[in-house]
């Protein structure tokens, strides 16, 4: 069996997450039992959701046990079998974490799934065709229902949930409006992604000054939001939001660090009698066959162009991840692991 290179949780941040938080170590990879497969990982996703994990408080899922491999999704191909479900060259998707090798249970209940990489890109994965492009769907389609004609507005918006959202919104004839950092991210979200409109939220320092910027780029107000962000973009969608508006809330990437995130305008809840709903993507599995049916079409169709921002090599996972939490990624931040 070939040796294992992995990165753990070394120890837990304290405010700001560092590389010094994690540690590269080795180990040998066991034996196959039977009904295992070993699976030599392509990729590896890099998520916000992960710096949550890192912190040992409440939350909606367990903290990552330090000294243990870092938990995260990948795509790969499986290298040799020990089940009759899956062959030596299958391609697969699966949660084999921070490493380059993983052994699979293939029994186990969504441990590992075929993917077709015929018109679809292994890596689209761990993306636009993966959790994120679900992600997406489910906040859309189940929380905002969204009708013909009404405005929908995404926080990072060229991300890879963001991306997504575009592309499926669109398809369902709204006005769609993305909130991204840079001028780059804003004309990419427009020329390649399909928004109608793109706010740089770096050219305004208050929530007033962004809101003044979506009262522009939304004339009829905002019927449905997708929230990644929190903080001083939430108060500046809330003040532009209609009457019976829905908000998914999906990410709080602002308050990741473990400051507070002190809501300006509660009130409006109630005036504008929105809903607000918070949703964990992993707790709606029935809905994924649907979902990724409609992104991979929309990849194949060329209707969704999702960015990917690779960084080479495990070691390079740590820095990477930590860029993604600054927003320093462009689209969906993968490293390449062969």
């Amino acid at each position: 069996m070939p040796a294992n290179q992995h990165i753990l949780l070394d120890n837990r941040p304290v405010g700001e997450a560092s590389a010094s938080n994690f540690k590269l170590a080795s180990a040998e990879t066991p034996a196959l039992q039977e009904g295992q497969v070993l699976v030599r990982h392509h990729f590896l996703s890099l998520d916000p959701y992960m710096r949550g994990r890192m912190n040992d408080s409440k939350s909606y899922t367990a903290p990552q046990p330090l000294g243990q491999v870092m938990g995260g999704g990948t795509v790969g191909e499986v290298v040799e079998s020990r089940s009759p479900k899956f062959s030596p060259g299958d391609k697969v998707v699966g949660m084999g974490g921070w490493q380059l090798f993983s052994v699979v249970n293939a029994d186990e209940l969504g441990a590992l799934r075929k993917v077709d990489t015929t018109q679809v890109p292994l890596s689209y994965y761990l993306g636009a065709v993966g959790m994120p492009g679900v992600t997406a769907w489910y906040g859309l389609v189940k929380v905002i229902e969204p009708k013909a004609g009404e405005t929908m507005v995404v926080s990072a918006a060229t991300g890879a949930v963001g991306s997504a959202f575009a592309a499926l919104s669109k398809a369902r004839g709204c006005r769609t409006v993305g909130i991204a950092g840079g001028p780059d991210k804003c004309r990419y979200a427009v020329e390649e992604l399909g928004f109608d409109a793109c706010i740089d939220y770096k050219l305004h320092q208050d929530a007033a000054s962004l809101s003044k910027a979506l009262k522009e780029a939304c004339p009829n107000g905002i019927d449905g939001y997708f929230e990644n962000v929190g903080g001083m973009v939430l108060d500046a969608v809330l003040l532009r939001m209609n009457a019976f508006g829905r908000i998914a809330v999906c990410g709080m990437i602002a308050g990741y660090d473990g400051k507070p995130l002190p809501l300006t305008y509660p009130a409006l809840i109630l005036t504008n009698r929105l809903k607000v709903q918070g949703f964990i993507v992993s707790e709606h599995m029935d809905i994924w066959p649907q979902a990724l049916k409609e992104l991979a079409t929309l990849v194949a169709t060329g209707k969704l162009h999702p960015r990917e921002s690779i960084a080479e090599g495990l070691e390079a996972a740590p820095d990477a991840f930590l860029g993604l939490l600054k927003g320093k990624n462009f689209g969906k931040q993968l490293v390449k692991l062969i």
